[in-house]
């Protein structure tokens, strides 16, 4: 039986880092109203010149790098981001130019949740038989599309990109457990960008008004994430007839500490089991699980056997999360 197995990872962050005494000489707050509400202290903001594809492109040679491959090989590319160059084309299609890959690409649009979205599709289209390699990425330049004036959502994000190359793999040890996705559209309203689609067509008035924004229900957000990610994490390890007792690491969407704190002890997983960067990176929306997930690898943390749970929640509100045997 063909399973799907994450064969190479790759990130990158501009390197350009705000930190959150650089953001109290302009908004009202301070370093320690930000760290103790967010865990974060620093935040990577992408160049002038630097597109949302120049990020992904990085982050995808050095996960080809590692799983030994050429882009030629690729048989599919799934970016998650709702940041690309342009709304039309998909980033995706933009990535594929830079790195001269022949095959389908396109974008998928679950916000913070987009690289879960993204692995869930590479390992349907790999147990099918209809890829052997496919790149899954996720990307944000969340920093362009921020109210720098609203210090309830301009603290919380950072411009990052990361990768994954999910392969075909004749192991049924070792891989993709199983996926799950998941979206209510019920809760749109809690966490999106009003202006600039087909409600709010772009105008003078969505410029003046910040439609064009991130906006946010920040309580509403959290009461909605800690459920979400603990259902689905113990959903799938029922699946998998497993327990939090056998999870190795939890590589989780880093939006706010607190929310990881409140899924861990919902699930009874120690904290040491949580790959954390949120204080160095803060929240990269769909870049933040194969961001952290790259640490993990690189660092040598994650070990071959090792299982891990993946996890994110985003604007839709979207969620999912993925268990994996390493």
């Amino acid at each position: 039986m063909v399973t799907a197995r994450i064969t190479g990872t790759g990130a990158y962050a501009p390197e350009r880092v705000v930190t959150n005494d650089e953001l109290s000489k302009k908004i009202e707050t301070t370093d320690e109203w930000i760290f103790s509400r967010t865990g974060i202290k620093n935040r990577h903001i992408a160049r002038d010149d630097e597109q949302t594809s120049d990020m992904a492109h990085q982050a995808a040679l050095r996960a080809l790098d590692m799983a030994g491959l050429k882009a030629k090989d690729l048989d599919l590319i799934v970016v998650g981001t709702i940041s690309g160059d342009m709304p039309m084309p998909a980033c995706a299609a933009f990535l594929q130019h830079k790195l001269g890959a022949r095959c389908a690409a396109f974008d998928v649009s679950a916000a913070c949740a987009g690289s879960i979205f993204g692995l869930s599709i590479a390992d349907k289209f790999i147990r099918t038989g209809a890829a052997k390699h496919v790149l899954v990425i996720g990307v944000e330049l969340l920093s362009r599309l921020l109210d720098w004036e609203d210090r309830n959502t301009c603290v919380l994000f950072g411009d990052a990109a990361g990768a994954m190359i999910v392969s075909a793999s004749d192991d049924p040890a070792r891989g993709l457990l199983t996926t799950r996705i998941y979206t209510d559209g019920s809760q749109t309203g809690i966490l999106n960008i009003p202006g600039g689609g087909s409600v709010n067509p772009a105008s003078h008035d969505v410029i003046e008004k910040r439609l064009h924004k991130v906006k946010m229900n920040g309580r509403e957000v959290y009461k909605f994430a800690v459920r979400s990610l603990a259902d689905v994490v113990e959903e799938m390890l029922l699946d998998q007839k497993m327990t939090a007792e056998q999870v190795d690491h939890v590589v989780p969407h880093q939006a706010n500490i607190r929310i990881v704190d409140a899924v861990l002890e919902r699930l009874m997983i120690p904290k040491n089991k949580a790959i954390l960067n949120i204080e160095r990176f803060g929240n990269t929306s769909s870049a933040s699980v194969p961001v952290t997930l790259d640490e993990g690898v690189r660092s040598g943390r994650i070990k071959q056997g090792d299982v891990l749970v993946m996890m994110a929640v985003g604007a839709g509100m979207s969620w999912g999360g993925a268990l994996v045997r390493w």
